[in-house]
């Protein structure tokens, strides 16, 4: 049943299905039509699908998507790319398999199950699909970075885990504050490349005259060969993290703890379901699992709270983790990680002190985005690597330079960019450059581009 009448196709979108009308999806449903893509969504519920096709003003169908009959409705015949993200891993495979029988698309699942996420690589080649995306092992795998350095807000890799992107809230004292970019890119420390910044609630991609004061969260690119040295040089806590205590037993624990435990952190997971802690028991041999309630004060003093270097609190209550976190900034000095599933609220979340915030729906939209773009631009997956920043205001995006164009061999002081962009890292044969005035973009080479602009699916975007 259609909710809204089809539309024409616009010129030079790409014809999405995404069947799931979840947190998921409607990340999905949200970005992907901003930028003007031709959006269906499909889903049983028919007051989700009514609600979030209203809002953002795509095609909403109520029905299975793993039936011929409503993916023929849904436009199978000529769409682009197929995304399965409902709640079962079942249902979103049988969707891939049905959309691959039925049409010509490229197919993303989304799996959660520890048992198909170790048959990754089996599914993609048997079924024909271009991702399989586990939303709970990609989060956990995101979290797992901030285990590495203590102080940082957010970390993630680009460039095959050549270079890294930093987050973190500059402290009194330290060899930013007051510091004038231009000024501290002439210092020993120049090995990083401030490339956005965040006061008072305002984003801007800072130029050479800007100065950073306490209390800004700076973001910036530092290469992955040196970077505990550089790191230790502009004041991080370089303390390895040797114990952690997290609340809740789900997949994302699961997995988290799986990683962390194979670096030789000692992990304690709280579970209140006992037969869910029995069976975390025996996946995990090497953890410590209570049985018991995570928001029990005297239970986390019991489990070590005062004393563990780090705290996670990934319970599937936002309102329960905004507490946890809080209360373990009051009592202890642990580093702190919190999961907010929901995306509304997100300036008075701003205003908490709640350590790193990962959102695991837009962990999982951030691949499929990029694929998605990369389709577009129908330049061969020209985006490498995409992720979005300081609540969306600010898109990282790594861009192979595949063919000969405008921006190669020009020196970049030369090059017409657009306002509102940087150009933060050159990749050229797996070794990073920060770029200058005086360097250039080679064919083969990736390149990094933080920018405020949106929508950008191909390296030639980033000129005027």
């Amino acid at each position: 049943m259609k909710l809204f009448p089809e539309r024409e196709k616009k010129k030079s979108a790409l014809k999405i299905i995404i069947v799931g009308a979840g947190n998921v999806g409607q990340a999905l449903v949200e970005r992907l039509s901003k930028e003007g893509n031709d959006i269906t969504l499909v889903d049983k519920d028919e007051y989700k699908v009514s609600e979030i096709s209203g809002m953002y003003d795509v095609l909403g169908i109520v029905g299975n998507g793993a039936t011929v009959a409503v993916q023929k409705e849904a436009g199978i015949d000529n769409a682009d790319l197929f995304i399965a993200v409902t709640d079962s891993d079942e249902l979103n495979l049988l969707c891939c398999t049905v959309a691959k029988r039925s049409g010509h698309c490229a197919a993303i699942s989304r799996v959660r199950s520890p048992e198909y996420s170790e048959e990754v690589d089996y599914l993609r080649n048997r079924l024909g699909l271009h991702l399989v995306i586990n939303p709970d092992l990609e989060m956990a795998r995101e979290t797992a970075r901030l285990f590495y350095l203590p102080d940082a807000l957010e970390i993630n890799a680009f460039a095959h885990d050549q270079a890294e992107l930093i987050k973190f809230r500059v402290p009194e004292g330290n060899v930013l504050d007051g510091t004038k970019i231009s000024d501290f890119a002439k210092t020993d420390n120049a090995k990083i490349l401030i490339c956005a910044v965040e006061r008072n609630g305002e984003v801007q991609i800072p130029n050479g005259d800007f100065v950073i004061q306490r209390g800004d969260k700076v973001s910036f690119v530092i290469p992955m060969k040196h970077s505990r040295d550089i790191l230790k040089l502009i004041g991080f806590n370089q303390s390895a993290i040797k114990s952690t205590l997290i609340v809740g037993g789900g997949r994302s624990s699961y997995y988290l703890a799986k990683i962390l435990l194979s670096t030789g952190i000692e992990v304690t997971i709280i579970e209140s379901n006992r037969e869910r802690c029995e069976k975390l028991t025996s996946l995990l041999p090497g953890a410590v699992i209570i049985n018991g309630d995570g928001t029990n004060e005297e239970l986390l003093k019991e489990e070590g709270l005062l004393s563990v270097d780090s705290f996670v609190a990934l319970t599937n209550i936002d309102e329960q983790n905004i507490f946890l976190t809080l209360h373990a900034r009051m009592v202890s000095d642990a580093k702190v990680i919190t999961k907010i599933k929901r995306t509304n609220f997100k300036d008075v979340i701003g205003t908490l002190d709640l350590g790193s915030v990962v959102y695991p729906r837009y962990i999982t939209a951030e691949k499929i985005i990029a694929y998605a773009r990369a389709k577009r631009a129908s330049l061969n997956s020209e985006i490498e690597s995409l992720y979005h920043m300081y609540d969306n205001r600010v898109e990282a995006i790594e861009f192979l330079a595949k063919n000969k164009s405008k921006v190669t061999d020009v020196k970049i002081k030369d090059l017409r960019l657009k306002k509102g962009l940087m150009l933060s890292f050159i990749n050229r044969n797996g070794k990073i450059i920060l770029p200058t005035g005086d360097d250039e973009i080679k064919v083969g080479d990736t390149v990094m581009v933080v920018t405020t602009n949106t929508g950008f699916n191909s390296i030639l975007d980033i000129l005027e």
